[in-house]
């Protein structure tokens, strides 16, 4: 048996598929957190779920909601799980009309119960029950309340076999039905409704009785079709609210006095700046330097045990230095900096929980409507903080196509996770008294950018109008600490996985390349090494904003290409090699590495910042954009613009050293 798990945007489907299955799927307190169906089994069965991105009716305007409209449409469902907030109930019971119109039976999950009790709404969901002719079970996924019975329901198939309301007038019926007998397909009701609505997919399907029909409503009712299916399905909708709803409490709650300070048009922006500002400067600042410097500690204790310990173990020179010098220098230098990613994650994951992300995207809307972009664009730059491949993704809620490609090719240039390590290494030694200011400050560069090349971007290249932006605007909640800690871990471990697989087959071959000459002699001089060689033929490419031919710098900035902090783990593998010293600041000691100065830093860090992303995040802009061509023009646009911003950001700040 299979179950579709099906409802708007923010109604708590992820919240309850979890509860249902078992798993851990990311939830959010804002729109969009589900942009590919999951699967999984519900817990005590073996039937299968399917948790479908939210949708608003079956007119579908998203690549999400097509997913979801498909799934219901083409694929074998044998029962919908319609999860309805039911403090939202006019909204929601949109889409519960039409699928009650489709060939499936349907439950309906009444979702927020106690929410909608705290606000004074008082659902008559028997009555409910009855005027839809189905079966509806009172719950709270967040308090895990009515979900056991639900479970049971489901279970034991004890559901109505539900038909669908006659919500239009006689006349309308009496059409629609006609429409529905010359047709030979699979809910039939739907489509004849699609056919009335001038729905392209189902043109094929119109003959010359349908459009006699059509012409025949349309002179009655003196209306587009499409708009009598709206205000007779309304008509219906508030006429079921009226009689279900038996009492509300008028009063302004808590979520609308929040408002009133964040959403104020003098008071937000300085408050998301200083929002944004305190999450980097806590993360990079000098407390998060601090928890690196304490893993470097550790790592450096471990590295200088595991030298002579293998020695005394007759392990061979060439394998010691494979483990300390090359996998303990590589991974060992990216893993100094997880506490600081636990605070960025941490931090992250409470913004999005109370609700907040859709309120900077509602007020920032004007001001990206002047560049090109919507609010929406928002959601995946603030995703993009933790990672960019599901920021990426995130950007398939955006409706308008040309709108979508240019979030997806702008979305990398913001600080994700792994470019964190870069910038607290090179802010933390060169601008040590200033650490969090110069790390929040590249966040900042970084909106600059976006906004400066969105606005270029659709003034010169994708040119059109505008498109509207619609949000629902979530009430705030106290954010629950177990999904929080959950997504925290979830990131955590993926970050470490990435370490123990991509940076550790990454970091064997640096240590190849660094051990043996072009003649294939071992224990050569880092600079007579093939890696040298390799990062020679690359280094006048970087020499305008690093100042120096650095076949060290050179090579490790390529790699940022495999995974961004595979930089830091290069640097640490070369600077062990050359000078014998471990992760850390101490990178900087190394010959090869100490032409940097404070302008050559900062210009790097602007460097890999913009450059094209790694591995995963391209392969995730080539899924989303469609084409590999355009893949590769993003990537190029990228780089182009990285390579820009860092030679003018070296040559400005050198120019004005020598004045100062």
């Amino acid at each position: 048996m299979r179950v579709a798990l099906v409802g708007n945007q923010n109604s708590g489907k992820t919240t309850l598929f979890n509860l249902l299955t078992g798993t851990h799927q990311k939830v959010g307190n804002w729109a969009g957190v589900t942009i590919e169906k999951k699967e999984g089994v519900i817990r005590t069965t073996d039937f299968e779920i399917i948790d479908l991105p939210g949708l608003y009716s079956l007119n579908p305007y998203t690549t999400e909601e097509e997913i979801s409209y498909d799934q219901l449409m083409d694929e074998k469902i044998d029962l919908i799980l319609n999860v309805i907030d039911a403090t939202q109930l006019e909204r929601s019971l949109y889409l519960t009309t039409q699928m009650l119109e489709l060939d499936i039976p349907l439950v309906i999950a009444l979702n927020m119960k106690d929410l909608a009790d705290i606000k004074g709404i008082n659902i008559d969901y028997q009555l409910i029950e009855e005027k839809l002719n189905t079966t509806i079970i009172p719950i709270s996924a967040l308090k895990k309340t009515g979900v056991f019975d639900l479970i049971q329901i489901i279970k034991k198939k004890a559901y109505k076999d539900n038909h669908y309301a006659h919500i239009y007038d006689h006349d309308f019926e009496d059409i629609l039905t006609e429409i529905c007998t010359t047709l030979d397909v699979r809910h039939k009701r739907v489509i004849a409704t699609k056919i009335l609505e001038d729905d392209d997919r189902y043109a094929s399907l119109e003959t010359d009785d349908i459009k006699a029909l059509k012409n025949k409503l349309k002179q009655h009712y003196n209306r587009s079709l499409d708009q009598i299916v709206t205000d007779e399905r309304y008509r219906y909708i508030e006429s079921l609210r009226d009689d279900a709803i038996k009492s509300y409490k008028h009063h302004r709650s808590w979520t609308d006095r929040i408002d009133d300070v964040l959403l104020n048009k003098y008071l937000a922006l300085p408050i998301f700046a200083i929002i944004m500002f305190g999450i980097y400067y806590l993360a990079a600042g000098p407390f998060g330097s601090l928890t690196v410097d304490w893993m470097s500690g550790i790592i450096e204790q471990f590295s200088s045990w595991l030298g002579p310990q293998l020695t005394a173990w007759h392990a061979s020179a060439w394998s010691t230095s494979l483990v300390v010098d090359g996998i303990v220098a590589g991974v060992g230098a990216v893993l100094n900096f997880v506490p600081q990613l636990l605070i960025l994650f941490a931090l992250i994951a409470l913004l999005e929980t109370t609700g907040y992300m859709s309120r900077i995207a509602f007020f920032l809307d004007r001001v990206f409507q002047k560049i090109g972009l919507s609010g929406k664009s928002l959601i995946p730059f603030i995703i993009g903080s933790g990672c960019s491949v599901p920021a990426i993704m995130s950007a398939r809620t955006i409706n308008d196509e040309t709108e979508k490609k240019m979030t997806i090719m702008l979305t990398p240039f913001i600080p994700c996770s792994a470019k964190l390590p870069i910038i607290t290494l090179f802010a933390g030694y060169f601008f040590s008294d200033r650490t969090g200011l110069v790390s929040a400050s590249l966040y900042f560069f970084a909106i600059a950018v976006i906004m400066l090349s969105a606005y270029i971007m659709k003034r010169f290249i994708f040119k059109g109008k505008l498109s509207s932006f619609i949000m629902e605007l979530p009430d705030y909640k106290i954010p629950n600490m177990r999904y929080v800690i959950r997504d925290v871990y979830l990131k955590v471990k993926a970050f470490i996985t990435q370490a123990g697989s991509i940076i550790l087959i990454a970091s064997i071959v640096i240590w190849f390349l660094l051990s043996f000459s072009i003649t294939m002699q071992y224990g050569v001089s880092p600079n007579q090494s093939i890696l040298s060689y390799i990062g020679r033929g690359f280094s006048w490419l970087f020499y305008p904003f690093l100042g120096e031919l650095s076949w060290g710098a050179s090579v490790s900035a390529i790699q940022g290409l495999v995974a961004k902090e595979q930089v830091i783990s290069s640097m640490a593998i070369i600077a062990n090699f050359s000078e014998e010293v471990t992760t850390g600041t101490l990178i900087f000691n190394s010959q090869i590495f100490q032409f940097f100065t404070p302008a050559s830093a900062y210009a790097f860090m602007v460097f890999n910042l913009f450059s094209a992303p790694c591995f995963g995040a391209i392969g995730a802009m080539r899924k989303e954009l469609g084409l590999t061509s355009s893949m590769w023009k993003a990537v190029f646009f990228q780089t182009g613009i990285a390579w820009v911003l860092a030679t003018l950001v070296y040559q400005i700040s050198t120019l004005v050293g020598r004045f100062i």
